[in-house]
C-alpha cells in the first residue's frame, strides 16, 4: 500500500506530492504540511492511500479547517 500526501495552493492548482510506504511517516508529513501551509485560503492537503489503484481518502485540509477525516471505515466531514 503505498500513503500520498498532495499539497495544493489552489484547488485547480498544480500540486506537490510525496509517497510513502509507512502510514505513520506520511500523517506527520500531511501534520507538518498543514502546519507550514495550511493557513493559506486556497490551500488543499489531503492524505490517501492507494491499494491496487484505489485512491482512498484518509484525511484532508481545505480552506483552513479539517473538512474529512476516515476512522472505523467511514468518512466524516466537519462544518
Amino acid at each position: 500500500m503505498t500513503h500520498l500526501v498532495r499539497l495544493q495552493f489552489g484547488a485547480d492548482g498544480p500540486a506537490v506530492t510525496g509517497q510513502w510506504a509507512d502510514g505513520a511517516t506520511a500523517r506527520r508529513t500531511w501534520r507538518d504540511w498543514v502546519g507550514l501551509y495550511g493557513s493559506g485560503e486556497y490551500v488543499v492537503i489531503r492524505l490517501t492511500d492507494d491499494a491496487d489503484g484505489n485512491e482512498r481518502l484518509l484525511i484532508a485540509w481545505e480552506q483552513g479547517r479539517l473538512i474529512a477525516t476516515e476512522s472505523d471505515g467511514g468518512h466524516r466531514s466537519e462544518s
